[in-house]
């Protein structure tokens, strides 16, 4: 996994990039993105369970995923699909505060470097803090690491 944790946005706030390439089609990865029931098995960094996800997945739809916090408070991140190229390439915005501040930008690639390999890139941009970016760097580690191991489990 590569990543380039503070490469800077248009806007002059921090971005992340955080790469994995995956044993699995860009198809296959692109569906366990987008569909709820896929997506709550894996979403997540430990142990942050996925309680809930809707995914309106068309250009201005929402989505919100519900996290399930250790001490058992709940997070909401919520947002709106800017981009939905079928199974190249979401972007979509990001808000833990809807209605409240600016949202941040999440665009993820799904580039196939054979028919069942893929590597997947997650720019997250316009973060607005440091300790917020590294926040971020954990979870799309974990979200990205327990992807991987849902696509192994399934092979085996």
């Amino acid at each position: 996994m590569t990543e380039d944790r503070d490469r800077p946005s248009a806007s002059g706030a921090a971005a992340l990039v955080v790469r994995r390439t995956i044993k699995a089609s860009a198809e296959r990865l692109f569906e366990a993105w987008t569909q709820p029931e896929q997506l709550m098995v894996w979403w997540g960094p430990r142990p942050v369970r996925c309680a809930g996800a809707a995914i309106d997945l068309r250009v201005g739809g929402h989505y919100r995923i519900e996290n399930e916090l250790p001490d058992g408070r709940r997070l909401a991140i919520e947002g709106v699909f800017t981009l939905v190229e079928r199974p190249s390439k979401l972007a979509y915005t990001w808000t833990t505060h809807p209605g409240g501040q600016e949202s941040e930008l999440v665009t993820v690639q799904f580039d196939a470097k054979g028919p069942s390999l893929t590597e997947i890139v997650v720019i997250h941009e316009r973060i607005t803090s440091p300790l917020t970016r590294d926040s971020h760097d954990e979870g799309w580690r974990g979200c990205l690491d327990g992807l991987s191991r849902y696509f192994s489990l399934r092979e085996a």
